[in-house]
This record gives C-alpha cells, sequence and structure tokens, in this order.
C-alpha cells in the first residue's frame, strides 16, 4: 500500500472520517493558523482548506495532528520500520533472530530512491512564491513562511542523493528585504546536516544548490524531523515509511527535485550572503528575532496538477509537532538510549519547549562492590548527552540513576522531579557549563546560541520529604514574600519586575541572606517568576515558565550559597530567577479579532460546527 501522492492521502483520511473541508474563503493572514490550533487543541481531524485569499491553491493541515491518525496513515509500514530502525541501533539482533526481520530487510532493499527518467507530475506548471498561500502565524511574524517544508541539499565534495541531507528547517517567502518572487530566507539551527553542506560549499566559493519540496506523501515530511542514526538516508527512510520509492529526477539546471511533491521551490545559496531574517513564532513559544540568515535566490517554482500546500502551525506546546515526537518516539523507541552506553532513557520535554529541558535515567554500576550514596556514572552520561547532536543544545539536564527506581516513568512529570529533588544534595549534584552554546530559538542566554547549562544529578536513598502543602504560617521576607505551591518540594513566589542583572543580584543576595531564617523544610526547589498564580496553575505552565526563562548561570542562585574549588552549591533552597527579563524574546499572544472570527465558523452551518 501506501500513498503515491498528498492528494491520495487526504482522500483517504477524508473517507475514513479523519479529514474536513473548510469551505468558507479563510484569510492566511492568522485566521487559518488561528482555526488550525483551535481544532488541534481539541484533537480534531485534519483540515484542507479549499478557499484561501488571495491564492488558487487549496492546503491541508494537522495531518499529523494526533498519533493515532499518525498510525492510521503508515498502518501498512510502521510495524516494518521500527525494526529497520532496531536493525541499524542493534544489528546483533539480526542474528540472534533473522527470521523475525526478514520482511523489514525487504522493506528497506525496495526503499532505495528511484531516480526517474520521464513523466514526473511536478512538472504540470510553474508559479511564482507570491501566488503560493502567503501563510502567517502570529501577529509579529516578519511575513510569510513555508512551516512544512522538506529542504534538500548535496554534498559539494559527494553530490548524489545518497549523501543529501532532507531536512525541515523554515522558509520566509516574504517581508524584510527580501526582493519579491526573487529571494527567499532560509533559517536553519545548529547541528543541523546543511549546515555541514554549506560550510563545505563556502569553503570551495561555490554556490550551494538548494530545492524546498512541499507536500508529496505525508513519509517525506515525516522523514524531514526523524532523527536518523549516522549513514541512513532519509529518502530511503521515506522510501521505507511511504511503502512507496523516493522518486526524484535533476532539472536542467542541475537541482534535485522530488516527483511526488506538490510544490518544488529551486533555489542558490551563496557564500557570505545573508539578509535579515524574521521574527517567527517558534516552538518555545516566543517570537525567534530577526537575525541574518542565509538567502536564497529563486530559480524556479514547479507544481504538479492539483496541487496541495502542506503547512503546520509553530508556537508554544503542545502543537502539531508535538504529535510529531510522538510518532518519532513510537518508531525509534529507544534507539537514543542504545547509542550511549548506560543511558535507560531519555525525555526533550515539550512542555518546556523541547530543548530547554531534558530529564534522564542512567545506570550506577561503577562501584558494585561498594555502595556509594552520590552521582558517579550517571555525570559520565550527562556529558555524553550534552555532546550527542541536537541533545546538545539543552540549558537543563535532570538525571538520575535506574537503580534506584526501576518503575519511574521520565515522561512523568512531577514524579521525575520528586524523585530528584528528594534525592539531590545542593552542596555537590549541580554542575554548571558556562558560556557555551543553546538553541538558536531560546533568548534567555546571553546573545545568539550563546548561554549556559547546568545538570542536577541524583543517586541514592532519599534524603528529605517533599513538602506538598505551604506551611500555614509559612512567611517569606520582602519584596519576595507570596508563594504558591507548585507540586510536592517546588513553590514559586511572585517577583518584582526585572531590572539589570547588576541589580538584581544585589537585591537577591540580600533576599537569600532574609530568607536563612525561614524554614524550607521539605522544598529544595524555589521559581521567582513574574505571576506566581499562573506558573502554579498547571505543571505545564510551571516547567514552561521556568526552564525558557532563565539563563543557568545567570539566575540559579542559593540560600546559603558557596563556591569551593570552582564548585557551586547551596545548603537550602535553589532558586531559579525565572522572571521575564529586558532581552528576552516577547511571548506569543492570539490576536482576538481572529478568535471571534474562527467562532463563526464553528456557528450551526460553518465549517467547524461541531468540531470547536
Amino acid at each position: 500500500m501506501g500513498y503515491n501522492s498528498l492528494e491520495a492521502c487526504v482522500a483517504d483520511l477524508e473517507k475514513h472520517g479523519h479529514l474536513i473541508r473548510i469551505k468558507e474563503e479563510v484569510d492566511p493572514y492568522l485566521e487559518m493558523a488561528a482555526i488550525h490550533m483551535r481544532v488541534f487543541d481539541v484533537e480534531g481531524p485534519a483540515l484542507y482548506f479549499e478557499n484561501i485569499k488571495g491564492s488558487e491553491f487549496p492546503a491541508v493541515s494537522n495531518l499529523f495532528g494526533t498519533l493515532d491518525r499518525s498510525k492510521f496513515m503508515f498502518r501498512d509500514s510502521l510495524d516494518h520500520l521500527k525494526k529497520l530502525v532496531d536493525v541499524k541501533m542493534n544489528p546483533a539482533a539480526v542474528l540472534k533472530n533473522p527470521f523475525q526481520y526478514i520482511g523489514s530487510s525487504m522493506t528497506a532493499l525496495g526503499a532505495l530512491p528511484w531516480k526517474k527518467k520521464s513523466g514526473a507530475p511536478i512538472l504540470h506548471g510553474k508559479t511564482s512564491i507570491s501566488k503560493l498561500p502567503q501563510i502567517v502565524n502570529w501577529p509579529m511574524d516578519g511575513g510569510a513562511f513555508v512551516t512544512m517544508p522538506q529542504v534538500y541539499t548535496e554534498d559539494v565534495a559527494k553530490p548524489g542523493i545518497m549523501q543529501a541531507n532532507l531536512g525541515m528547517y523554515r522558509i520566509q517567502l516574504s517581508g524584510n528585504d527580501y526582493l519579491p518572487d526573487q529571494e527567499i530566507g532560509l533559517h536553519y539551527q545548529l547541528h543541523r546536516g546543511i549546515g555541514i553542506h554549506q560550510t563545505k560549499a563556502n569553503a570551495l566559493g561555490k554556490p550551494l544548490k538548494v530545492s524546498i519540496f512541499v507536500g508529496g506523501p505525508p513519509a517525506h515530511p515525516l522523514s524531514a524531523v526523524m532523527p536518523l542514526p549516522e549513514g541512513l538516508s532519509e529518502m530511503i527512510f521515506a522510501g521505507a515509511l511511504g511503502n512507496r520509492r523516493f522518486r526524484y529526477f535533476y532539472d536542467d539546471e542541475g537541482f534535485c527535485i522530488s516527483a511526488d511533491a506538490d510544490f518544488v521551490i529551486t533555489g542558490t545559496v551563496y557564500p557570505n550572503e545573508n539578509k535579515p531574517e524574521g521574527p517567527f513564532g517558534d516552538h518555545i513559544g516566543y517570537y525567534s528575532l530577526t537575525h541574518p540568515f542565509p538567502l536564497m535566490k529563486v530559480h524556479n517554482v514547479y507544481h504538479k496538477k492539483n496541487p496541495i500546500w502542506s503547512f503546520t502551525v509553530v508556537g508554544r506546546p503542545p502543537q502539531e509537532d508535538t504529535s510529531f515526537g510522538a510518532l518519532i518516539h513510537e518508531i525509534t523507541g529507544a534507539a537514543i538510549p542504545k547509542e550511549i552506553s548506560g543511558l535507560h532513557a531519555v525525555n526533550a520535554v515539550d512542555a518546556a519547549g523541547v530543548h530547554p529541558l531534558l530529564f534522564a535515567i542512567g545506570s550506577e554500576r561503577y562501584t558494585p562492590y561498594q555502595r556509594v550514596d552520590r552521582p558517579q556514572e550517571i555525570l559520565t552520561i550527562a556529558n555524553q548527552i550534552l555532546g550527542k547532536n541536537q541533545l546538545s543544545l539543552a540549558k537543563y539536564l535532570f538525571i538520575s540513576a535506574h537503580e534506584d527506581n526501576p518503575q519511574l516513568d521520565i515522561y512523568d512529570i512531577p514524579a521525575f522531579f520528586g524523585h530528584i529533588l528528594e534525592r539531590i544534595d545542593l552542596s555537590r549534584d549541580v554542575h554548571f557549563q558556562t558560556n557555551t552554546t543553546i538553541d538558536t530559538l531560546d533568548y534567555s542566554g546571553d546573545g545568539l546560541n550563546a548561554g549556559s547549562k547546568v545538570v542536577f544529578a541524583a543517586a541514592g536513598t532519599k534524603k528529605r520529604t517533599l513538602g506538598r502543602e505551604l506551611p500555614a504560617n509559612f512567611e517569606l521576607p520582602r519584596p519576595f514574600n507570596q508563594a504558591k505551591f507548585v507540586i510536592p518540594g517546588v513553590i514559586a513566589i511572585d517577583g518584582q519586575a526585572f531590572s539589570t542583572y547588576e541589580n538584581e543580584s544585589k537585591i537577591m543576595a540580600e533576599w537569600c541572606r532574609a530568607a536563612a531564617a525561614s524554614s524550607w523544610e521539605g522544598f529544595p526547589l524555589i521559581v521567582l517568576c513574574d505571576d506566581a498564580n499562573f506558573t502554579a496553575a498547571t505543571v505545564n505552565n510551571f516547567v514552561w515558565t521556568t526552564f525558557t526563562r532563565s539563563n543557568p548561570a545567570y539566575d540559579i542562585y542559593g540560600i546559603n550559597s558557596f563556591t569551593a574549588f570552582k564548585h557551586w552549591g547551596c545548603e537550602g533552597p535553589l532558586i531559579i530567577d525565572a522572571r521575564t527579563k529586558p532581552h528576552h524574546a516577547p511571548a506569543l499572544i492570539k490576536d482576538e479579532a481572529v478568535e471571534r472570527r474562527v467562532d463563526q465558523l464553528a456557528a450551526k452551518g460553518g465549517s467547524l460546527h461541531g468540531v470547536i
């Protein structure tokens, strides 16, 4: 089985009740995104927009909005894919159970990319950038963006599809200083395959050829976001996942073209040619601001017959990329832990914007002959995690020992925090990395891609019982004296507006000295924030506020803190200053007028009646 096009996928989803059509004319400026988010929030169907203001092309979104729908789309190939990834990560498994993997091996062999010689649907017609759906997600976005692209580049030193990279990097279609229909912006973050390709092209003084595929079988965009093992081509993975070989050819200008895509934009990126890109409402829940990024000069915009523009909405989790993550976990399973000896599980916490916060569980096997009640091996594992691909972008890593609780669920946020906070020795088990790289989209640091990291490592027996409510006589010194219980062991405290680090460090030092006289029994973690009620309202609010609005080296304080031989620790509770700082990017806020227009679609007779 498998879909040969996005059109076939849309038809199948509609036939089985997984997709609805929006028949009313919709505005690509904010309205389409607002519709998408409202439907995603209720775990609703995929959306087919028939009538888009300013464009002749229809669009589809929310294809991957639920894990069940994703499993439905890949119902004929998912099991084989899991085994294929397992084989790549653990070849010894094939030797132990060869017959179990025969089907998966055939799947892999049948997934090799297929170079077409004629008859590609994508050559049906050409259009221009301005005629594509100009979708803007958030009010302060710098223009229209492609949010579900598959960006294809090749290694100039080793050309060909088997050494190529297919990634999902955002593309700015309009706004800023881009020449309409001639130039677009290409934004990618650290640790991306395209960066290696551009570095090599720049060194040779050559332009980098870039092909942007939009649409096509749903296996193609999923492959572009998969964290695949080294050496496993995204195009092979797309073929195996979609039960259909990735079909491609090269046009007259030498650009690789996906034969089954709905749209393909080709262009060149020349060495050291950048233009301002952004701002853009991003997946951490804030805008990424305007910065110089590679300029792509457009050559052609191809499209197939009856093409469908594919898009998603990026914003504070959960969003559709959350469901992407769930599907990726479904396929890869324990792939990453197998790459690091002793690692049992790792979770990039989606509610905290993914990269700001990692949970991990590792083994403690260094001294089986001796009971040592402190972290040892998990510190080694933590260093490996922070040096591993995109995991290296994390700011906060909380890691525990598997042996202390083999049943600990790494996806249960309160339980995991509780396990750590019960065991951690804050005078010994907090380890910083300063002046290092963090996520490009994270503005809590001291510059673009720049910030710090911290590891909280806990192993051994329980050291404290966590408080489960604030004591009736709980008192704090001014100016931070309004506290709210968050989860066991954690309280949130209202802070006054942040001024400068020079001023606030003095205020914090004085407050910590005064607060040392308070009773902190059962509460080893304090979050200083702008709104304690909001922070304490939900677990998701707690992790989002705490870990997206703080830079560890700058924003961690402690009661009775000290520095000894370059090591920082504290005898009392640890404080994370998660107040909004002047250099932070603005948070994403919806447009209320647009929300009211979406409400009208939900009225009787509207396309969203009974859906939202």
